[in-house]
């Protein structure tokens, strides 16, 4: 028999050694990798939301440095798109969003600089419809999701929209990427 085999061999004795040791440093390797993973994680999430709190938080809110919505809305003119949109608007968006996206005191205009494309791109606009979302520039709360609408629908209420802001000179020109 050899050294290795015999267990009471000081050789074998030095192996069992080595390999014991060598497992509790993987354990304490993989263990120390996973908080390292954990701790960048809570950092980037940490840097991502600003580490703000909930003050801090809502005062970032407020935009009173954008203009007030018009105080009336030029209807302007509107594609074929833009009409079939304001019909679906004025049935699922107006009870909240007003007449001619104007605003209410239940939810905020759309004929404001806050839509515009650069800030609230047309896929935020679908989002909103499809799931919802959290109130985040104003204080009239979480705006639900809208039931019964389909794709193509939401584009032509973003159609309307769009012409709305481009009548009222929020926007120069309707973004390419909108389905007028």
């Amino acid at each position: 028999m050899s050294d290795l085999a015999t267990p009471t061999s000081a050789v074998g004795y030095r192996c069992r050694q080595a390999v014991i040791a060598m497992v509790f440093e993987r354990r304490w390797s993989v263990r120390l990798i996973l908080v390292s993973a954990l701790a960048i994680c809570i950092a980037l999430l940490s840097a991502a939301c600003g580490g703000q709190g909930e003050e801090d938080y809502q005062a970032s809110q407020q935009h009173e440095e954008h203009d007030p919505a018009p105080s009336s809305v030029i209807e302007g003119a509107h594609s074929a798109a833009g009409l079939a949109g304001k019909r679906l608007f004025a049935a699922n968006c107006s009870q909240c969003h007003g007449e001619n996206a104007s605003g209410t005191n239940q939810g905020p205009p759309l004929v404001h600089q806050i839509y515009e494309p650069g800030h609230h791109g047309n896929a935020s606009f679908v989002i909103a419809v499809a799931r919802g979302v959290r109130a985040h520039h104003w204080d009239f709360g979480n705006m639900p999701a809208v039931a019964g609408l389909e794709i193509d629908e939401i584009h032509q209420v973003i159609c309307y929209v769009r012409e709305l802001q481009l009548a009222n000179e929020i926007i120069d020109e309707i973004p390419s990427s909108t389905p007028c």
